[in-house]
């Protein structure tokens, strides 16, 4: 079984996904790349683009939903990635209210179009990352999936619930299997795998692979621990990865720098903590005193104040940095 990182909005970004490698990943995607800000000629939407070295295998997700739009982007998208993903399943109002993510689930037919434009416009194998549908009143799925499977795609990452569920809810398990029976393309799993019992029950529909999301966001190691049925992170470990990833952090930010040079690239010290309260604050969920902890974390503005605070973390003898 393979495991891999969903994309994330705000998330995946290149020093989160090189942990995540670091963590057990066998894939991992980007953020949403708007196909409409390439199209414009947008850089912070190139930026999404770059990568670490030692991320491994990675794979661009992009949205959008005019097809000229997909097409460029498709023409755009690096050949150093090895898939390119058509995001059909964002919930989000700021995606589905321009026609994309989530709102194409009620539009297979828009779906196959899209994946055309990019199929004509890319050497790259393209897949779908979708839900079942509107609603439960409204299943798409497996309309879906003929849509999908006539367009050439490759593949298609399944996210067990509806539209109308956003990211909680129950996950349709049922839906997924008879999914996974009667696809023509391999099918990956995704929704709420959090450990091993969630992992067991996802396998069960005989997915082809599975994608991990917001369990990953404090635990990169999750994909190793699931794979080898370990025992659940501990705020030590969190620690050491929090140190990691804000080594991450700061080599990107430089990268940026150097490849961008008339790019507006925020300094170092507002670049490290606006990370810190998009990734690295999570880290510290677990340990002593963690309430005062948040506190300090809240008002941190720059780098060495980060560090400082990180380095002041005890960390077990038996641990090694």
């Amino acid at each position: 079984m393979k495991f891999y990182l969903a994309p994330l909005a705000g998330f995946t970004d290149a020093p989160f996904r090189l942990m995540c490698r670091k963590g057990g990943a066998d894939l991992t995607y980007t953020e949403m790349v708007s196909a409409a800000g390439l199209a414009h000629g947008s850089s912070p939407t190139r930026h999404l683009m770059e990568l670490l070295p030692g991320e491994g295998p990675v794979a661009c997700q992009i949205f959008g939903s005019k097809e000229t739009d997909i097409a460029f982007a498709a023409r755009e998208v690096p050949l150093t990635f090895v898939e390119l993903n058509l995001n059909a399943g964002c919930p989000m109002t700021k995606v589905t209210r321009e026609g994309a993510g989530a709102k194409l689930c009620d539009d297979p037919d828009r779906i196959y179009r899209l994946l055309k434009a990019i199929k004509e416009n890319t050497p790259l194998p393209v897949t779908l990352k979708t839900r079942l549908g509107p609603h439960p009143e409204k299943v798409r799925v497996f309309e879906i999936l003929d849509a999908v499977a006539s367009a050439g795609a490759k593949g298609i990452i399944l996210h067990a619930r509806f539209t109308s569920q956003m990211h909680g809810g129950e996950v349709h398990l049922d839906l997924l299997s008879e999914a996974v029976e009667r696809s023509k393309i391999p099918v990956t799993g995704n929704g709420s795998i959090v450990d091993l019992k969630t992992l067991k029950a996802i396998e069960k529909t005989g997915v082809d692979a599975v994608m991990i999301g917001r369990a990953a966001l404090s635990d990169p190691g999750i994909f190793n621990r699931l794979k080898n049925s370990s025992a659940a992170c501990d705020a030590d470990e969190k620690l050491i990865w929090c140190k990691r990833h804000l080594d991450a952090i700061i080599s990107f930010r430089e990268m940026l720098a150097e490849r961008y040079p008339n790019d507006h690239i925020p300094k170092i010290d507002s670049y490290a903590s606006v990370k810190m309260h998009t990734h690295l604050f999570r880290y510290f969920s677990g340990r002593p005193g963690a309430a005062a902890l948040r506190a300090r974390l809240n008002n941190v503005r720059t780098l060495d104040e980060i560090t400082d605070i990180i380095a002041f973390q005890p960390i077990r003898s038996s641990f090694l940095v």
